[in-house]
């Protein structure tokens, strides 16, 4: 079964930085796109950066210049590190993977997600 599990969410004023932490686990054969999504309260579900297995990435145009999305193939780990943290990018940020499990066509996992709450 596969699982992917957050870390790093949490509290922090207008103009600072976090930085969210993902670690796949379980049985699979590949990992293929990781990325990160978020939903607001009231809000839909929306893509914030995505990174292929070779490294490259797509951003938001909300986070350009301001987040950047990292992997380690090796550790099955996706970060995002968030700098310039605005009131509106509070959400519950989702880590999502594409993968190829035993005896199963390629799908998505998500994580049970992180709150990201920006507030002074």
């Amino acid at each position: 079964q596969v699982q992917l599990v957050e870390s790093g969410g949490g509290l922090v004023q207008p103009g600072g930085s976090l930085r969210l932490s993902c670690v796949v686990s379980g049985s699979f054969l590949s990992i293929y796109v990781m990325g990160w999504y978020r939903q607001a309260p009231g809000k839909q579900r929306e893509l914030v950066a995505t990174i292929t297995s070779a490294g490259s990435t797509n951003y938001a145009d909300s986070a350009q210049d301001r987040f950047t999305i990292s992997r380690n193939n090796a550790m099955k780990m996706v970060w995002l590190q968030m700098n310039s943290l605005k009131p509106e990018d509070t959400a519950v940020y989702y880590c999502n993977a594409y993968i190829r499990a035993p005896g199963s066509r390629p799908g998505d996992y998500w994580g049970q997600g992180t709150q990201v709450t920006v507030s002074s």
